[in-house]
C-alpha cells in the first residue's frame, strides 16, 4: 500500500481521509523536520505531506539520484521551504493548497489592520494591568479606517479578497502593486511600488515568499511611506526587511505595524515584542478548523489523485 508520512498533526477528519487511501505515517510534534528526518522521509514514503517549516531544500533532494517519495504535498498555499525545481530536477512533484486559504487569511488582515490602527492591543493590555481609569475623550486616539486609502502589494487571490474587504466593508480608496494588472469587481488602480508607498495610509503586503520577493520592501520603500502610515503583513514574514521596519518604527515615522509573519519565525525580535504600536501574531492566518480541514482535504485529495494515476490539482512544479 502506498505509504505517507504526514509531517505534522492534523485535524481528525484529515487523517482519517488520509488513512481511507493510503498507509500514513503522522509525526507527533510540531517541530520542524530536522535533516535526518528530511532524508528518512524521501526514501521510506511515496508521498509526503509537509507544511511550513519542513526545510526540503535543494541539499535535501541532491543527496538521493532516484528517491522513493514521488510527491511532496504542501499544507498551505505558500511552499518557499520547499525548493520546488530541485524536487522536480528529483522527480518529485510538489503542489500547494490555494484557494482554501483565502478569506481566512483576507480576515486576519482586517483584524491586523483594525487593531493596529485602533490600538487594540494596547488597549487591551491596559485593561488586563488593572491600571485604566475609565473613558475620557482624549484616551488611546487611533486611526479612522472608514474612507482611507490602502496599498496591496500583490494583487492575487488573497490580496484582492483584502482589497475587497476594504473597498465595500470600509469605503476605501484601493491602490495595488503587481507583476501585472488584475481585473477586478470594483475600483483599484494600478502602481509602481514607490507610489504606493507614497500615497497609501495603510500597507498591506500580500506576495508569495521565496527567493524574488525576499526583502522586496526595504529601508527605501519604508522610508517612502507616508508619515502615520499603517504596514500590515500576512504573506510570509522576510518580503519585509525585518531590521528596515523595526528602524522605521522606531523612528516614529509609522503609526504602527499589524504583524502575523515574521523573519526568522518563530524568534520575534524582542524590540519589537516591546513596541506598544505593533500588533503581534502568531501565523494565525489560516487558524479556523474548517480552513485547516479544507487544506488538509484538498492535500489528501492531490495525493490520491497522483497515485491513482489522474491529472492532480494543484501542482506547482
Amino acid at each position: 500500500m502506498t505509504r505517507v508520512l504526514i509531517t505534522r498533526p492534523l485535524p481528525d477528519r484529515v487523517l482519517a481521509e488520509a488513512e481511507r487511501h493510503f498507509e500514513i505515517e503522522v509525526r507527533d510534534t510540531n517541530q520542524p523536520m530536522k535533516r535526518s528526518q528530511l532524508r528518512a522521509a524521501l526514501v521510506l514514503h511515496d508521498g509526503v505531506l509537509a507544511t511550513l517549516g519542513d526545510n526540503f531544500d535543494q541539499q535535501a533532494f541532491a543527496e538521493f539520484n532516484a528517491p522513493r517519495c514521488k510527491i511532496i504535498a504542501n499544507f498551505g498555499v505558500g511552499y518557499n521551504h520547499i525548493d520546488a525545481a530541485a524536487a522536480r530536477r528529483a522527480g518529485i512533484a510538489v503542489s500547494n493548497t490555494p484557494g482554501a486559504v483565502t478569506d481566512a487569511t483576507a480576515d486576519v488582515a482586517m483584524t491586523l489592520i483594525l487593531s493596529t490602527a485602533r490600538r487594540a492591543g494596547e488597549g487591551e493590555r491596559l485593561v488586563r494591568s488593572g491600571l485604566w481609569e475609565g473613558w475620557h475623550p482624549t484616551q488611546m486616539l487611533g486611526m479612522h479606517v472608514t474612507g482611507r486609502k490602502v496599498g496591496i502589494v500583490g494583487m492575487g487571490r488573497i490580496g484582492q479578497a483584502i482589497a475587497r474587504r476594504c473597498h465595500f466593508g470600509f469605503g476605501m480608496e484601493v491602490i495595488y502593486a503587481n507583476r501585472s494588472e488584475k481585473p477586478v469587481d470594483f475600483p483599484a488602480q494600478q502602481v509602481s511600488l514607490q507610489t504606493l508607498a507614497s500615497e497609501a495610509e495603510i500597507v498591506v503586503t500580500a506576495v508569495p515568499g521565496g527567493a524574488e520577493t525576499r526583502h522586496i520592501l526595504g529601508a527605501e520603500f519604508l522610508a517612502a511611506m507616508r508619515p502615520g502610515a499603517i504596514f500590515v503583513n500576512i504573506s510570509r514574514g522576510d518580503v519585509v526587511d525585518e531590521a528596515a521596519l523595526i528602524a522605521a518604527l522606531q523612528s516614529g515615522a509609522l503609526r504602527g505595524a499589524g504583524l502575523d509573519v515574521y523573519e526568522n519565525e518563530p524568534v520575534v525580535p524582542e524590540v519589537l515584542r516591546r513596541m506598544e504600536n505593533v500588533t503581534l501574531l502568531p501565523h494565525l492566518g489560516t487558524a479556523a478548523l474548517e480552513v485547516r480541514e479544507a487544506m488538509g482535504l484538498m492535500a489528501v485529495e492531490t495525493l490520491r489523485a497522483f497515485f491513482a494515476g489522474e491529472e492532480p490539482p494543484n501542482l506547482v512544479n
